[in-house]
């Protein structure tokens, strides 16, 4: 039962990285955690009492992560932490997390083969999104892939993942090359030097921060063109969109549960508050929507649990429905991952994503893919 005769605020740890190489998506999370918490203090706090935020910036060094994290659970005295883009910071702090019995909130799309019970993984797993970007690219652009990422895990999982989604849709991939997470133009020099000779049907990124925009660039320096040989991406969104010159992300594709462009009226008071508080050119994203409705989730398990105890939390969250900007997503009881929605958008003139094919309803989480191993 919650304390009710306690005046003491809730305090939360945020923990996403306002600059270095990957503050242009992770500013964006940091401020759907703060639009949810204004929205929830706005309307009366939990149990009466205010949600209140501890955030430091790790400036997207996998060092600040463990020693931030280490403070907000040792010194801040906290216990939740809603945090990290990349799943190199996100395992960089699980072992401090999991050490202190904190509870991580995580809400980018991940690689999966992974479930900690100190962890809520809001963002979309394989079987929600690289399962929907493997079907419509063979069915829609050809069998011949190109891969290209960033050097750290989540490209190289991911991409381990989509060669057998391809080889059993009867695709070929055609090539493979990683570029260093802090990639300059040059490092891309080879790569399309490659695409040139060997001409594939179709480019598959994993390539994240500052680099998607030199990447893309390149892309459209080398001449090549989207309606012969788009890019698609699991990790370019709106934001990279703008980095990047609209012109230049024009006729790509990425795959994702959510894009500003989804017509409900949740999404559409969802997008009227973050610019209300960020300004009006400010464009969500499929990071900044699961950074904002993680924290409502956030906010039912404790009105349940009424303790930030995370051995009584996690358990109050897991079965729990809301209406998110994307639709109805759930936590699933077995793993503490989100069901959510699964997208396909093509870039827009304008940076936005025109949604070319989407799911019925929340796709149930498989974090492990055996749904998707049987079905092969």
């Amino acid at each position: 039962m919650a304390n009710t005769s306690s005046s003491e605020p809730w305090r939360v740890g945020v923990l996403f990285s306002r600059t270095g190489h990957l503050s242009n998506i992770e500013n964006t999370q940091y401020m759907g955690t703060m639009v949810a918490i204004r929205e929830i203090n706005d309307a009366g706090g939990i149990h009466g009492r205010e949600l209140v935020a501890q955030s430091y910036d790790p400036a997207s060094d996998n060092n600040l992560f463990r020693d931030y994290s280490r403070r907000m659970l040792v010194d801040d005295g906290l216990s939740t932490i809603f945090g990290c883009y990349s799943s190199s910071s996100r395992r960089a702090i699980l072992p401090i997390v999991e050490r202190f019995n904190g509870l991580l909130w995580y809400p980018t799309p991940h690689e999966g083969f992974e479930c900690s019970p100190n962890v809520i993984y809001t963002g979309a797993s394989p079987n929600q999104n690289s399962v929907a970007l493997a079907n419509y690219l063979s069915e829609n652009y050809g069998k011949r892939v190109y891969f290209v990422g960033s050097d750290y895990v989540f490209p190289r999982e991911s991409n381990r993942i989509m060669r057998h989604l391809l080889t059993v849709r009867g695709c070929e991939v055609v090539g493979e090359r990683y570029v260093p997470t802090r990639a300059k133009r040059q490092d891309f020099l080879p790569v399309f030097n490659d695409v040139k000779r060997l001409q594939p049907d179709v480019i598959f990124s994993t390539v994240i921060g500052d680099a998607t925009s030199l990447f893309y660039q390149t892309y459209a320096q080398y001449g090549f063109s989207p309606n012969r040989m788009p890019i698609f991406s699991l990790t370019t969104t709106e934001s990279e969109n703008r980095a990047m010159g609209a012109d230049v992300a024009e006729g790509h594709f990425t795959v994702a549960s959510y894009f500003q462009t989804v017509e409900s009226a949740s999404n559409a008071e969802f997008v009227r508050r973050s610019k209300r508080m960020y300004g009006s050119d400010l464009e969500t994203n499929v990071c900044m929507e699961a950074a904002y409705y993680q924290v409502h989730l956030f906010r039912a398990a404790l009105e349940l649990a009424g303790t930030m105890d995370a051995d009584i939390l996690r358990p109050a969250v897991q079965g729990t429905e809301l209406s998110a900007p994307q639709g109805v997503v759930g936590i699933h009881l077995r793993w503490g991952q989100s069901n959510v929605w699964s997208r396909v958008g093509r870039a827009s003139r304008n940076g936005q994503f025109k949604i070319v094919s989407q799911s019925r309803n929340a796709v149930e989480t498989d974090p492990f893919l055996v749904q998707v191993t049987q079905a092969s």
